[in-house]
């Protein structure tokens, strides 16, 4: 299995990494970042890989605001391609990552903006954004015929988007999901948690157990 993490969904990823463990599945773990997001779909498309646990499309986000950590936009599609049952989630689709706090255009002024580290800094996508971002993952899940999941964490997609928060921001995720639920024909399944929280991280890993195996008895009943 392979899965998808970013600094604030490592809670979320570490808790249904090991519920995957337990059931007998090696899971390997890379960074969306781009390229670890590229690496990912190869490594999907190779046909090792028995289930995706995609819970981190953040590199979406930056794919839709052309920053820093994009992979492209043909990111999701190797799912689709190689037939491999999957959980989606729309991880970290709060933040564009960009480089140092000075390099930032002065058209980003007047965006919400959170400097993680002296090398990253974040800005908070909005309304309109998140609607695109929304409808993508959507028609991404649509688009692979084995057995797919989208499942939203309505508490906050990240850390730092949870109420309190400095990305906190109710009217960009209601954006985000209205445009999940109006595109998907995929199962749509939404939680009251944030993504890392552990019923959230829980349901990830036991849905996409559920998938593979509903995918396993697919062939016996053609």
């Amino acid at each position: 299995v392979v899965a998808s993490m970013f600094g604030n969904t490592t809670e979320c990823v570490g808790i249904a990494s090991k519920v995957l463990e337990d059931a007998g599945y090696e899971v390997l773990v890379f960074h969306a970042t781009g390229t670890g997001g590229k690496t990912m779909e190869s490594l999907i498309e190779s046909g090792m890989v028995a289930g995706v646990l995609d819970v981190t499309t953040t590199e979406w986000a930056d794919e839709v605001w052309g920053a820093t950590l994009s992979a492209g936009p043909t990111r999701m599609d190797a799912m689709t391609r190689a037939k491999v049952p999957a959980v989606v989630s729309p991880g970290c689709v709060d933040m564009a990552n960009y480089g140092e706090r000075e390099t930032l255009p002065a058209k980003f002024e007047d965006r919400i903006i959170y400097v993680h580290n002296p090398q990253v800094t974040l800005l908070r996508t909005n309304a309109e954004e998140n609607a695109t971002i929304g409808r993508v993952l959507a028609e991404k899940a649509n688009a692979n015929p084995a057995p797919t999941a989208i499942l939203n964490p309505r508490g906050g997609v990240s850390v730092i988007a949870c109420k309190g928060q400095p990305f906190y921001d109710p009217a960009a995720d209601a954006a985000l999901f209205e445009a999940i639920a109006t595109h998907a024909t995929c199962e749509v399944i939404d939680f009251d948690q944030d993504i890392n929280h552990p019923d959230f991280a829980t349901a990830c890993a036991t849905k996409l157990l559920e998938l593979m195996a509903q995918a396993n008895e697919e062939p016996s009943r053609r």
